[in-house]
């Protein structure tokens, strides 16, 4: 999950399915999917959402839909 990683740690997506429909399909229209490697960038304090970079790309994700995706650290 996520919510295992610091900032500055890379990880490969394994799992999407608890996530809400709507986000995974906002995750699938930025290029992020299963398999996908990420970075992530910053974790906010207080709940706060993580930063991530995939693709090239930076992308804010609630910290309680991120604790859903299952991650594997690289």
């Amino acid at each position: 999950m996520f919510g295992s990683l610091k900032t500055g740690d890379k990880g490969k997506i394994t799992d999407l399915s608890h996530v809400g429909r709507l986000v995974q399909r906002r995750l699938l229209d930025l290029g992020i999917t299963e398999g996908s490697e990420v970075c992530v960038k910053c974790v906010m304090p207080f709940g706060g959402p993580i930063m991530i970079e995939s693709c090239g790309q930076c992308v804010g994700i609630r910290r309680k839909e991120a604790v859903q995706i299952e991650v594997e650290r690289i």
